[in-house]
């Protein structure tokens, strides 16, 4: 069944309508990070770059580090930029922009996302790394999806009850990361946690600067919170929605987490730029052995 231009929009060139990349642009090994002057800071590290394409906050680069082919891909911040990026990335492998009709068969996609957090707990320090076993939304754009068979419905349930969670706000989701990929990212460098996918970065992390609080303990919250010897590690606005698409979609997902703030003891890195170098060049040699 052809898909209508109103749905499946392209540029005149052909080209996927926000991220502006053609198919032969994009490797089957993606790299995600929020900001655009980023990518650069990834593919210094490349022994080859093919193309570079800038649409608005989306800037590609896609080249090789160690023979692999990668493509780094700035998303902006939030899952609404989320909801751009994993649909239109799956458009350009499983969708024939020239019929506009799916393919038969699905290629997954293996996505990386490099990102920066706060920890939520006292005992995860500034400068270390985390890889995200669960991500957990508090944003509502997997709700907008059939998505229950993706979501670990009790976990999400005994965090609501936990909270207390106000009924005004979205119910939170949680969706696990790809297992394969976590036990390949996972050693003594980076541990594993559970990550919080925040709406926004003020009030829904629990930073007053002039307006109140909705729920001032919600933080404290957060920390004491445990489910089956899982807690709450680190906050940050992207992963949720990043593992939520790419499960409903059939691709593999991981994000890994510079620790860049400690929410608990009111700490932040002196030199978050070295960490997050770090956390890019451990990401690219893991990436290069997948």
């Amino acid at each position: 069944m052809k898909i209508a231009e109103s749905e499946l929009i392209l540029n005149s060139d052909g080209s996927i309508y926000h991220l502006n990349l053609l198919p032969e642009q994009l490797a089957p090994t993606i790299i995600t990070v929020g900001d655009p002057d980023r990518v650069e800071e990834v593919t210094k590290y490349f022994d080859t770059i093919d193309c570079i394409v800038r649409k608005r906050e989306f800037h590609t680069q896609t080249g090789s580090y160690k023979g692999k082919k990668i493509s780094v891909i700035s998303t902006g911040i939030g899952t609404d930029n989320i909801d751009i990026v994993l649909n239109e990335l799956d458009a350009l492998v499983n969708l024939d922009l020239n019929t506009r009709t799916k393919k038969a068969t699905v290629e997954p996609l293996t996505i990386i996302r490099i990102g920066t957090s706060g920890a939520i707990q006292p005992s995860i320090p500034v400068d270390s790394f985390i890889a995200s076993g669960y991500g957990i939304g508090f944003d509502s754009l997997l709700h907008f999806y059939d998505s229950k068979h993706v979501q670990n419905q009790s976990l999400s349930q005994a965090l609501q009850t936990h909270l207390d969670w106000a009924q005004d706000k979205s119910s939170p989701y949680a969706v696990a990361a790809d297992q394969e990929l976590l036990s390949h990212f996972i050693d003594d460098t980076i541990q594993q946690g559970v990550t919080i996918t925040n709406v926004g970065f003020y009030g829904p992390q629990g930073r007053v600067l002039r307006l109140p609080l909705q729920d001032a303990s919600l933080n404290d919250k957060i920390t004491s919170f445990t489910d089956n010897n899982l807690k709450i590690t680190n906050l940050e606005m992207e992963t949720a929605g990043i593992y939520g698409l790419s499960k409903l979609l059939g691709h593999k997902a991981i994000s890994l987490n510079a620790i860049v703030a400690n929410r608990a003891t009111g700490d932040f890195s002196k030199d978050s730029t070295k960490t997050i170098d770090r956390l890019i060049r451990y990401a690219l040699d893991k990436i290069a052995l997948l």
